[in-house]
């Protein structure tokens, strides 16, 4: 879809009230969070991203960032480049919205930095895919379901020197208050808001791609 088309078609729009946002708009909403948006490992979720106009935005602050820093080193771009993608995360109500999106984020990746073309080792390509399969959610924001009425789980990609180690959570024990702790315990010990529904041992961020089988 071309960047500046709103609407796909009028039928889209009455069944779904589906509109998308121009880059015109979605710039000057980042740019209100602009040093968050350039930051590689801070994270963004977008309920409704449709075929990912916020989260291409995102995507290319974050790149800007990984490219100035990392771009002599090619092992070292790539795998900040994963860290920048393992933080964008979105939900999309229609399949094939979420499954463009998807793509449009890894098109954007491998079409525009050759750094991820190169082969320091086997397997990005696959991790990319990977990571965007995880994050990128076709399901309900408003029911907290995914496609298959179960409950929608996110990845939470936490990047420790060459290791990665993934923890899953529940969105809508994410978002409701219901669910949260106090923010410190009886001792006064600050406490976390949210608890996995699991956690994965560390692998090295060549191998993120292996927890499939895990």
């Amino acid at each position: 879809m071309p960047e500046s088309t709103q609407v796909k078609s009028k039928k889209r729009v009455a069944d779904h009230g589906e509109v998308f946002t121009n880059p015109r708009e979605v710039n000057a909403m980042l740019d209100l969070v602009k040093d968050e948006s350039e930051r590689i490992d801070s994270r963004f979720l977008e309920p409704a991203c449709g075929d990912g106009n916020f989260l291409i935005e995102i995507l290319r602050r974050k790149m800007n960032t990984v490219a100035t820093r990392y771009s002599r080193n090619t092992s070292e771009f790539q795998k900040y480049t994963l860290q920048a993608v393992s933080s964008v995360y979105g939900i999309e109500l229609l399949p094939d919205n979420a499954e463009q999106c998807r793509n449009r984020l890894f098109e954007y990746i491998v079409e525009t930095f050759p750094e991820t073309s190169q082969k320091t080792y086997d397997g990005f390509h696959k991790n990319l895919r990977y990571l965007l399969n995880r994050n990128i959610v076709q399901g309900d924001a408003l029911t907290y379901t995914a496609a298959d009425g179960k409950p929608i789980v996110f990845s939470e990609w936490t990047f420790i020197g060459d290791k990665v180690q993934r923890r899953d959570f529940q969105f809508d024990f994410l978002v409701k208050k219901e669910h949260q702790y106090s923010l410190f315990d009886e001792q006064g010990e600050a406490q976390h808001f949210d608890e996995p529904v699991r956690e994965f041992p560390l692998v090295h961020y060549t191998k993120i791609y292996s927890y499939e089988t895990k």
